[in-house]
């Protein structure tokens, strides 16, 4: 008699069935409907092929298209591996490697045989790619020895493959994908039954650059194949719309029209901010200073370069020294030979982080239960040895300053500086016209600190959001396994910009870590010496990263009061330019910066240049406006319309409207 398994359905109900039943099997049982949608299941909890056998007694839920993440994953990695097999049909002799589905589609690392892939080779291999799903190939999983699968691979001079089966856990199962009968690759899975269950009509190839083998500049360079794939072609359009949208809106562009900042290889990585730029970073810097004096922290400045020892000891040096930019602590001979001693007591470090130097301040003096919390902030400048290939524009920089803060505060006082902190991120975020959401990043792997000190650390951050009343769907509320810091989990705040996409911004982390590594202390009631607890927060992130999402955010167009340039006072004719100058000093003396463009040039002219700069105010004027004491107001906007307002009126009405949303 076949043995029999009891299958639990997420409505409770349990059925009977025989080894070898597939979860298509339980899904035809149940109606033809559902047999049709089916793509996919869960076993308890894990993704599997709809057509991969049960193996015992198992909670099972059917995944469908209405699955929305589930089947975009699916959808992305069984692309991929079309993206590989057309192009070994279409490039006899090219080696495969790896192909992963990413946040919006896929890509897939190839070594050609004769010359790199470019980009005038995406339409053939699309076309292939049509052609593998219209032939509705069955995928198929099956488990090889790992010798047999190593020398097939090496049989079909597939280096890479066989270098990396061989490389494998010895204990883990090796498993490939055939599409069809005469293609296979090396796969955990799982994939949709067939190539037919893919829209043809809903990926796109885009883009194509280099990779290192493994991601190492000393391996061979391989060819990367971009795409983003997804469910149908209305998901498709929806998202090269967004695309199109994003690249009008891209900070790099507009930071150049606008004239707020450069990049260049004299100084790779960081920013030179110029004048118009450098006025959103003073509004940024004086909006928060505001908001972190009225909510009771205290600003410090601590040094750039600090002696190495303390990054060894506060842990940052085993796990960043990479990412560190690291001196000699004296001068080196520059006729002395060899290799300069590596050990951290021979180093200074530029600071990539705040934190332990804010642990230095803290124990200066000796600190009571009653100085307790003690908040401390530092429009912090870091730096970090970024790759130079993962820089970009303002969102990832070498040089960057943090509105950095640190919380040194007692057990009892956690709860309530985190909950306080919540609203106080809330405040900032909707005053700049974000919504967000909030997830908890849980204990990594390779951590510091034991599970009881996790364990009270994340359920004090549970705590504190509840209480503030941001644990909710509405706020996106989610906890994220393993993404915690090495020394504390973390909330992040994830905004959610004009067209959709999401940034992780701000955080808060619950340490207890770092204190003791540092040896911080306080005075409790009792006398005796304690570990204060140590929060980490941000909320602008970094201001380079923070001012690119703002402008992208707003597509250049800033609120009033961020604007570099709030009006520009353009004429018509010479005639007005006596008038021009009196409205410019009028509007400056109400606080607002504004310019004048007395150029002898067609105003139509300078509407275009004006708009181009995004700049919110154009107020015209002609030989009517001066004799009648108005102006004729052009807001920035397509579907702005003129208006002609009297003088006085106007100066009152932008600084009105001017002023910071915090002094509103």
């Amino acid at each position: 008699m076949s043995e029999m398994f009891s299958i639990t359905l997420p409505d409770g109900s349990v059925r009977r069935v025989a080894a070898g039943t597939t979860p298509g099997d339980i899904a035809a049982a149940i109606g033809p409907g559902l047999a049709k949608a089916a793509i996919a299941a869960r076993v308890d909890g894990e993704l599997r092929d709809i057509n991969r056998p049960l193996e015992g007694d198992a909670q099972l839920a059917l995944v469908t298209a209405r699955d929305e993440a589930d089947a975009l994953e699916l959808a992305r990695h069984d692309f991929a591996h079309v993206l590989a097999e057309a192009v070994q049909r279409l490039f006899p002799g090219t080696q495969i490697t790896f192909g992963p589905a990413t946040d919006d589609g896929f890509y897939y690392d190839f070594a050609p045989k004769d010359r790199p892939f470019t980009e005038e080779d995406l339409p053939a291999i699309e076309a292939e790619m049509r052609a593998i799903i219209a032939a509705d190939k069955p995928l198929v999983r099956e488990v090889w020895p790992r010798e047999a699968l190593i020398a097939r691979w090496r049989e079909q001079g597939e280096a890479f493959k066989a270098e990396w089966a061989a490389e494998l856990p010895g204990d883990e199962q090796l498993t490939v994908y055939r599409s069809g009968a005469d293609w296979f690759d090396m796969c955990r899975g799982p994939h949709l039954a067939s190539t037919g269950k893919l829209d043809p009509q809903a990926f796109k190839l885009t883009r194509v650059s280099g990779a290192y083998w493994r991601g190492d500049q000393k391996n061979a360079m391989l060819s990367r194949i971009y795409g983003t794939g997804w469910l149908n072609r209305k998901q498709l359009d929806a998202h090269l719309t967004r695309l199109e949208e994003a690249a009008k809106r891209d900070h790099r562009k507009l930071g150049q029209e606008m004239d707020l900042f450069h990049l260049q290889q004299e100084a790779h990585g960081s920013v030179f901010w110029h004048p118009k730029g450098y006025v959103i970073w003073r509004g940024l810097e004086a909006y928060m200073r505001r908001a972190i004096d009225n909510a009771g922290y205290r600003e410090v400045k601590t040094p750039q370069v600090m002696d190495a020892r303390q990054w060894e000891q506060s842990g940052h040096w085993g796990k960043y020294r990479e990412n560190m930019f690291v001196i000699p602590d004296e001068v080196p001979n520059v006729e002395d030979e060899g290799p300069l001693v590596s050990d951290a007591a021979e180093w200074m470090a530029l600071k990539p982080m705040n934190c332990p130097a804010h642990v230095l301040i803290f124990k200066q003096g000796i600190k009571s239960y009653r100085d307790l919390p003690l908040r401390l902030y530092e429009n912090g400048c870091c730096h970090r040895n970024e790759p130079h290939g993962a820089l970009h524009g303002l969102m990832r920089v070498r040089q960057f300053t943090q509105d950095d803060a640190h919380i040194f505060c007692r057990e009892d006082q956690i709860v309530e500086e985190v909950r306080a902190f919540c609203q106080l991120a809330d405040r900032i975020y909707n005053d700049f016209g974000f919504t967000y959401a909030i997830k908890l990043a849980l204990r990594p792997e390779k951590r510091f600190g034991s599970e009881e000190v996790w364990d009270l650390a994340e359920a004090e951050l549970r705590d504190a959001v509840a209480k503030a009343g941001f644990a909710t769907e509405q706020y996106g509320w989610e906890e994220l396994p393993g993404e915690g810091a090495f020394y504390a989990p973390k909330l992040e705040w994830h905004l959610t910009d004009a067209i959709g996409r999401t940034w992780q911004v701000g955080t808060i982390q619950s340490d207890r870590v770092l204190p003791e590594r540092l040896d911080a202390s306080y005075v409790g009631e009792d006398g005796e010496r304690h570990r204060p607890i140590m929060l980490h927060r941000a909320i602008f992130g970094s201001y380079e990263r923070f001012v690119g999402i703002l402008v992208e955010h707003f597509a250049g167009k800033l609120p009033l009061w961020l604007a570099p340039v709030q009006a520009v006072v353009a004429t018509i004719v010479s005639d007005a330019d006596e008038y021009a100058r009196e409205v410019a000093q009028k509007l400056a003396a109400a606080g607002l910066r504004v310019e004048t463009d007395l150029r002898n040039e067609k105003i139509n002219y300078k509407v275009r240049e004006h708009s181009l700069a995004k700049v919110p105010n154009l107020l015209v004027l002609g030989k009517r406006e001066a004799e009648e004491r108005t102006v004729a107001l052009r807001p920035l906007g397509s579907d702005a319309r003129q208006e002609v307002v009297p003088l006085d009126e106007l100066v009152a009405r932008l600084a009105a409207a001017a002023v910071p949303p915090d002094l509103a």
